[in-house]
């Protein structure tokens, strides 16, 4: 029996309690920022509408670390943890804190569920999601030792699938650089020889 199977039959014999993101930690809009307060050489990470690439940087931030964030606007519905301040515009919302639920598992709790956040968007001029979208939905929150124990195992996945991501890259360079060189014939036939 794994760790995990241990502690939810020590710890969760009736099963575990679901809340509402609200409930556990409220939802945030973020602040709007303008072009001309960016900077290159800001401290701090700017998101707006997309989880994958920031907007621009300041020298201030409105969200502590360990913090998830919800798309609402742009790339709506996605999900992101930032493990450093950052500074949140108005195109995503941020997720509180609280000792109830870890802020990471709180995060992989949501990041499953995308799709569902990008189907509720509201069509009619910008699409967006409301708040109460995020507001409502609602996550299982069972111990802190058996959260704490699922982020270790999620983490140690995420780091593994990063890892062999590199070695697949690196294999897909090294094929198309020995299909390049084997089906250069000009090269071949100027006595540049193979391998």
């Amino acid at each position: 029996m794994s760790k995990l199977q241990e502690l939810i039959r020590e710890l969760c014999p009736n099963g575990v309690e679901y809340k509402t993101i609200q409930e556990l930690v409220g939802v945030n809009r973020g602040k709007r920022l303008i072009k001309s307060q960016l900077s290159d050489d800001g401290k701090y990470e700017v998101y707006h509408g997309s989880k994958d690439s920031i907007l621009g940087k300041y020298n201030q931030y409105n969200v502590p670390a360990n913090t998830t964030i919800v798309v609402n606007t742009g790339g709506i519905g996605g999900v992101k943890f930032l493990d450093k301040p950052f500074w949140c515009s108005d195109g995503s919302f941020w997720l509180g804190q609280s000792d109830e639920v870890h802020s990471k598992f709180l995060y992989y709790c949501l990041s499953g569920y995308e799709d569902y956040f990008y189907s509720q968007k509201r069509v009619g001029g910008v699409p967006t999601i409301d708040r109460s979208v995020v507001e409502k939905f609602e996550i299982p929150v069972p111990p802190p030792e058996v959260q704490n124990e699922i982020v270790r195992i999620l983490d140690d996945f995420t780091n593994l699938a990063a890892e062999l991501q590199a070695e697949l890259q690196a294999r897909q360079e090294q094929y198309e650089y020995y299909r390049n060189m084997l089906l250069s014939f000009d090269k071949l036939n100027s006595g540049g020889g193979i391998i």
